[in-house]
């Protein structure tokens, strides 16, 4: 049989070596958890992007359909009467 000393080093030697490896462990999974985080935050931000560019060119395909309707009062194509109509026709 093995002495009580002996015993109690033992026992607190597996106790501090499971707190040791449960301090790594949970300091890993928190890494990959926050590189996770990340990768996930860059997909959202690069996927935001893309419908902000597909609006845009949305945006610039409508307007160039317009009739040649300048809406840029310094062009020298500016036409009010035109513009007014747009936007009466619009509502």
């Amino acid at each position: 049989m093995v002495s009580a000393p002996t015993l109690n080093v033992i026992r607190y030697s597996a106790l501090l070596s499971g707190v040791a490896y449960g301090w790594y462990h949970r300091r890993s999974l928190r890494a990959a958890h926050a590189a996770h985080k990340t990768e996930h935050q860059e997909k959202h931000r690069e996927h935001l992007i893309a419908e902000a560019k597909e609006a845009w060119k949305k945006k610039q395909e409508s307007s160039k359909v317009d009739d040649g309707l300048v809406t840029d009062p310094e062009d020298p194509r500016f036409d009010l009467e035109k513009l007014v109509a747009h936007w009466e026709k619009a509502t």
